[in-house]
């Protein structure tokens, strides 16, 4: 059995030491009050609590001046500052002091014996040894079936200077694979430069992609290289293919077959040697089909296409890209690396991330701003993530996908089966190989189709394991 934790509360109304004396009367805490910290501070210096709870306005040394002194020698112990509510500058003192929360007085009882046992079990984290993850920051992690895929893919176009089209929702990591791509190619040591079509308004892409020539509109003060130029020997990542103006989309034809263009304004052919690699979230196929995508181009980019799974597809991943980009934040930051409780982790893996890895990846850097301690723990996390579980993993998909299709149709999506049944297909191939250990046969008696629809179905939707 676990030891009851220490608590000391310094405050000298006699009124709060009360309250708080009896809202912590727990067996598993042991409580001890003191109107002034100036008579116990040399103790709690040498035999520090579990937690230690101050007011800020006191007699003597006062909760600052406290929490300073203690945080010089315990920079782990869990310290709780007692404020009054109108008293913001001192709460913004007590965070660049090192607190690891604050109470408003008044307060409701139920929650400061709530923040007091977050406290303890911070507090009880402090021994527990942090590694932080080496070695991951150029590479892509993931363990799940559809991202071993991925990684085929890139160690097999690893000595190519081939076009390659990559397919994936926001947020799902289009840039790390084609960063990717580029760092295990034999362009590494040249440019790798990224153009989202996005974020570039429509008069100005011609311009980003190809440059101009001095005078050659208003503004145009002087010739400007463009991002082909820039990324000449190395690798164009054109982000967005799918919102390219049907004009620009003309040109990068003219382009990808000849070598060469003009810039905007110019009359002498500029001759670049670029491997593109292309992303887009949209159905490349559909645009073609309502004539918002040249099929040429798309024919063009579309030599070989990688698909990224959304992060709800790969939730065997989520811990470790979660511990992955803690430690990112915490360099980021200049400040200790955060750790998950198995409870907070496990919830992060059940949740929806419609904004997939992005999602996570902001998530990670409000937790290490605003976590209070260096654990964390389920009460931790963001509110908008507490409610969010996934109704696939909770057991429901047949609602999650009826939720898809409905926001699909609504974002004015077309062609929803050709989209919907592909990925429902490579999804069970996925699962089912990975329950059976990559044994086609076994897989194919788990799905219900017999081994010849299962290798006709791998050479289309996953070729690089219907190879294996």
């Amino acid at each position: 059995m676990t030891d009851a934790a220490r608590i000391v509360i310094v405050d000298d109304d006699r009124a709060i030491r009360w309250v708080l004396e009896r809202a912590l009367a727990q067996p598993d805490l042991d409580v001890e009050t003191i109107d002034r910290a100036d008579r116990v501070l040399d103790r709690l210096l040498q035999d520090p609590p579990d937690v230690l709870v101050t007011d800020i306005r006191m007699p003597g040394i006062d909760g600052l001046d406290l929490l300073s002194r203690v945080q010089e020698v315990h920079p782990e112990l869990p310290v709780i500052v007692m404020t009054a509510h109108s008293d913001l500058d001192s709460a913004v003192a007590s965070y660049q002091g090192g607190a690891f929360e604050y109470l408003p007085k008044p307060f409701d009882v139920d929650e400061a014996l709530a923040l007091v046992r977050r406290a303890v079990a911070h507090a009880r984290e402090r021994q527990r040894p942090v590694s932080v993850p080496e070695g991951m920051d150029t590479e892509i992690i993931g363990e799940a079936p559809a991202m071993q895929e991925v990684f085929r893919a890139i160690g097999r176009l690893a000595h190519s200077h081939i076009t390659v089209l990559i397919n994936g929702e926001s947020g799902t990591g289009k840039e790390r694979v084609a960063r990717a791509l580029h760092q295990h190619s034999p362009r590494a040591g040249q440019p790798f430069i990224a153009l989202n079509m996005a974020a570039i308004p429509r008069d100005l892409i011609e311009s980003e992609l190809f440059g101009h020539e001095k005078g050659a509109f208003t503004g145009a003060a002087a010739q400007r290289q463009g991002r082909f130029e820039q990324a000449n020997g190395g690798t164009l990542f054109l982000d967005e293919i799918g919102d390219m103006p049907a004009e620009t989309q003309t040109r990068l034809l003219r382009v990808l077959a000849d070598g060469e263009f003009y810039r905007v304004g110019g009359h002498t052919p500029v001759k670049v040697d670029v491997r593109i690699i292309a992303a887009t979230h949209q159905n490349l196929e559909t645009l073609v089909d309502d004539g918002r995508f040249r099929e040429d181009l798309f024919h063009r980019l579309n030599v070989i296409r990688v698909h990224l799974p959304r992060l709800s597809q790969r939730r065997e991943d989520i811990p470790r890209l979660t511990r992955h980009f803690l430690a990112e934040a915490a360099r980021e930051l200049a400040t200790d690396v955060k750790v998950l409780t198995p409870e907070a982790e496990a919830h992060l893996t059940r949740v929806d991330w419609p904004g997939n890895v992005r999602q996570l990846e902001n998530t990670c850097r409000w937790l290490t701003v605003m976590a209070s301690g260096r654990e964390i723990l389920v009460e931790d996390l963001p509110p908008e993530l507490l409610g969010g579980e996934s109704s696939i993993a909770t057991g429901d998909w047949r609602e999650a996908f009826r939720d898809w299709a409905d926001h699909a149709l609504a974002a004015g999506h077309t062609h929803l089966l050709e989209e919907a049944v592909p990925d429902f297909e490579r999804i069970l191939i996925e699962t089912a190989l990975k329950h059976t250990g990559g044994r086609k046969g076994e897989a194919a008696e788990l799905l219900g189709w017999g081994r010849n629809t299962l290798t006709r179905k791998l050479k289309v939707l996953l070729p690089s394991l219907a190879e294996d």
